[in-house]
């Protein structure tokens, strides 16, 4: 059995490093772009047999409280799009791809495998561009109405279902997004949180798939 635990950063990883220390990890770098390479090159090398990601995120609406740890149900790459006439349109939109051609299911990327059987399942966008801009907020919120952002977490879903492996995405709200103040941002216990779910999932993980 093999598992893979990613992060774009090792400072969101940290907590998990001091208990598995010997557990195989990767430090992605920040962004999708970035984070595909790498993870790209990762599996290329190796099959996996699950790979999980961890990391922050901004929230967008009032569902869950700063500080607390989700698992993503769907995700997709937002922000490949174009705005005309104040409306936000997909690569899907504009013809230039097919929104249910595989991994995708009407534009989304979505997590289905048993792993996910959790409370505080969601939905987010992944985006490479991180703004205080009211319209720009307002433009994915029109389109997609997801709960929350990060940068990367498309690309686990892209590859996982692309090259079948088992994946499940955690992420701990640091943030309300458009927020850049961050003395009110919660990043400590967005890690915390994120990690003690990872923990926890790595733990009973590993004691079922060792029988």
């Amino acid at each position: 059995m093999s598992i893979l635990v990613v992060a774009a950063t090792k400072y969101e990883l940290a907590p998990f490093l001091d208990e598995y220390p010997m557990a195989e990890y990767l430090i992605t770098g920040v962004g999708a772009p970035i984070a595909m390479y790498h993870l790209s090159e990762k599996t290329n090398q190796k099959k996996y047999d699950l790979i999980i990601q961890v990391g922050v995120s901004g929230t967008y609406s009032n569902k869950f409280t700063l500080g607390e740890a989700v698992v993503v149900e769907k995700d997709c790459f937002a922000d490949i799009a174009v705005i005309e006439n104040k409306i936000l349109k997909s690569a899907f939109d504009l013809g230039l791809a097919d929104e249910n051609e595989f991994p995708f299911n009407k534009g989304w990327l979505l997590n289905q495998s048993d792993l996910i059987q959790y409370k505080n399942k969601t939905s987010a966008l992944t985006v490479n561009l991180l703004s205080d801009e009211s319209a720009h907020i307002n433009h994915l919120l029109q389109k997609y109405d997801a709960d929350i952002e990060s940068m990367e977490g498309a690309v686990l879903h892209y590859i996982g279902l692309k090259k079948n492996i088992s994946f499940l995405q955690i992420r701990g709200i640091s943030n309300q997004v458009g927020e850049r103040d961050k003395t009110k941002w919660k990043m400590t216990e967005a890690i915390e949180s994120s990690n003690r779910l990872l923990i926890n999932f790595y733990k009973e993980y590993l004691s079922k798939n060792s029988q």
